[in-house]
């Protein structure tokens, strides 16, 4: 054999040997289904997962004024964040190279053993962070990494301890669109922040009054509290409300609505410009009323958890409770396109809202049977989905009512 032939057999056998792995990272990563435990692939999928997310948190202790949130950045700990990832790279590579020892789902553990000794080599745990400024362009590389981790090990646990349906595999269908609208959502932050700050200093500035916000700062921090959420509950039924029934923010807030599997993932799909208009709409009466610093925090922490949970595919039994705050009971009748639930249950924390109103589904059944829009008109794939409102022509729901 020639010189020239031993030297492109070698570049095939070391391109095989690249393109494998490669490979069947794609398909894991294009596919959907129950993962089968004692194989190797539960335990290579958290290797490849939480070496990727060790990667993304290595490179944001590199360049943390442009990767990280500043409101974050001032409360959290940075020695405890160095611990978790020290945590996370032992967890992956021992997982991956494990694996790898026994022979169970090689090519997925050599990308999973291959980010974390890239992760590694850019000083893993140990990278300096020294000073930065402050006030520069970011994107909220920390929010998703941490909110992720944190989401994952959350709610797959209640929805594995308290599944309503036994038999849907973590990974359904659409898992994909709905985890770039979860990324996108968190890595625009910044943008969604400041775009939010701009609109309501600038449109609602001139209502705003020093000595009402002083009296409502002095209330006591749990009824504060209390009515931080109710306030903003209140601005989030009206809005929410206006977008089934007013067909032009109907085709923006479909996006949300054509998810057809409920889980803690469901709720993240949701098109930009709708999540930056929410929270104008939102925010806007609770900057008005100047609610302190605690309550908000309360407020932003009640949110986040309900907004994942309330999607959720979960089962318990709340008693009374139904009928005062929003559960996954309540809100998934929401997202049904049974007849009974068209245009129903528009609150986001207190169930009692809808009642008042005469919104709240009555039906005989605990859960609906099918979730989606009416008709299943929504194109698959995030940038469609965000191309959507502006197509040309009416969604098929817009000429008829109900809006769904």
């Amino acid at each position: 054999m020639s010189e020239h032939s031993k030297r492109k057999a070698a570049r095939q056998v070391i391109g095989r040997a690249v393109k494998a792995p490669v490979q069947e990272t794609r398909e894991l990563l294009h596919g959907d289904g129950e993962l089968t435990p004692g194989l190797g692939r539960i335990s290579s999928v958290i290797a490849l997962s939480l070496g990727f997310l060790c990667l993304l948190a290595v490179l944001a202790f590199h360049f943390p004024q442009y990767l990280t949130t500043p409101d974050l950045r001032h409360k959290y700990s940075v020695d405890v964040l160095r611990q978790v990832l020290l945590v996370g790279l032992l967890v992956a590579g021992g997982m991956s190279l494990g694996n790898l020892i026994l022979n169970r789902q090689r090519n997925l553990n050599i990308v999973a053993f291959v980010l974390v000794v890239a992760a590694v080599a850019l000083g893993g745990s140990r990278v300096p962070v020294g000073n930065f400024p402050d006030h520069t362009p970011y994107i909220g590389l920390d929010w998703f990494i941490l909110d992720l981790l944190g989401s994952t090990l959350i709610f797959v646990v209640i929805e594995k301890l308290f599944p309503l349906y036994r038999g849907q595999a973590i990974f359904r269908k659409e898992w994909q669109t709905d985890l770039k609208h979860f990324a996108v959502n968190h890595f625009i932050v910044g943008l969604a922040l400041l775009t939010v700050n701009f609109l309501l200093h600038h449109m609602f500035g001139w209502l705003v009054s020093s000595d009402f916000q002083q009296t409502v700062r002095h209330i006591p921090l749990l009824p504060q509290l209390l009515l931080c959420v109710l306030v903003a509950d209140l601005a989030q039924y009206w809005t929410h409300r206006a977008y089934h029934e007013i067909p032009f923010l109907w085709r923006f807030h479909a996006v949300h609505h054509s998810v057809k599997t409920m889980d803690w993932l469901a709720g993240s799909r949701q098109h930009m410009l709708e999540l930056i208009a929410t929270r104008v709409c939102v925010l806007a009466p609770l900057y008005i009323l100047g609610f302190s610093e605690a309550a908000m925090n309360g407020y932003i922490l009640i949110v986040g958890f309900q907004a994942v949970f309330n999607h959720a595919n979960v089962s318990l039994p709340w008693g009374p409770l139904k009928y005062l705050i929003v559960t996954p009971d309540f809100h998934h009748w929401h997202h049904a396109s049974d007849d009974e639930a068209i245009d129903r249950n528009y609150a986001a924390h207190f169930a009692f809202i809808d009642y008042v109103f005469g919104t709240a589904v009555k039906s005989r059944n605990r859960f609906p049977e099918r979730y989606g829009v009416v008709g299943d008109y929504m194109p698959e794939g995030f940038v469609k989905q965000q191309l959507f409102p502006f197509r040309r022509g009416k969604a098929p729901a817009e000429s008829t009512e109900p809006q769904r």
